[in-house]
């Protein structure tokens, strides 16, 4: 029987000197990347462990989460897509970072890319300053999600730097 291993990313450069959407999109897309390249290399089972008892954290459960995250802002909020997420249900709103395994690390990974180009394409042709309605009765605009997703991702992989250091000692960017 073959382990799976997560694929190794080529992680697209950071954005320099082009406009304001190309540069949202482009510091989404690198952060992204890091998020992937700090999976890379590593079995099913290396993505699941857990930081510290008695957290759940893993690299495999921030793969879930910001999967569950992007879907969230971009298509249901945004867009208005009557989508369910992918990983939280009603019964476990942690199921995002509690129920991934090492047998589900491929199919979590794929879900992951699947949803962030599904995410893109929603969003192609909108204007950064289109409005909608945000949960706790805010008005927010496209703008503000690519901010605020440029912010998760960099808070996460600060996680993840962590995560895959403790793994096999790996560091970096």
């Amino acid at each position: 029987m073959t382990t799976w291993i997560a694929p190794t990313v080529e992680r697209r450069p950071m954005p320099a000197a082009v406009g304001e959407r190309e540069m949202l999109q482009g510091w989404l897309d690198w952060h992204r990347d890091t998020l992937l390249t700090k999976c890379a290399g590593l079995s099913g089972e290396q993505l699941t462990l857990r930081s510290a008892a008695p957290s759940t954290l893993s690299l495999l459960g921030l793969v879930r989460h910001l999967t569950d995250v992007e879907r969230a802002w971009f298509r249901q909020r945004f867009n208005r897509e009557l989508l369910p997420s992918v990983h939280i249900t009603d019964e476990n709103i942690d199921a995002d970072h509690d129920d991934g395994t090492a047998g589900s690390a491929e199919a979590d990974l794929a879900a992951f890319r699947a949803e962030t180009a599904a995410c893109d394409a929603a969003v192609a042709d909108r204007g950064l300053d289109e409005t909608f309605a945000a949960p706790r009765g805010r008005e927010l605009n496209l703008r503000w999600i690519y901010t605020h997703l440029i912010e998760e991702y960099a808070r996460h992989n600060g996680h993840a730097d962590l995560l895959r250091e403790r793994i096999d000692g790996t560091t970096g960017d």
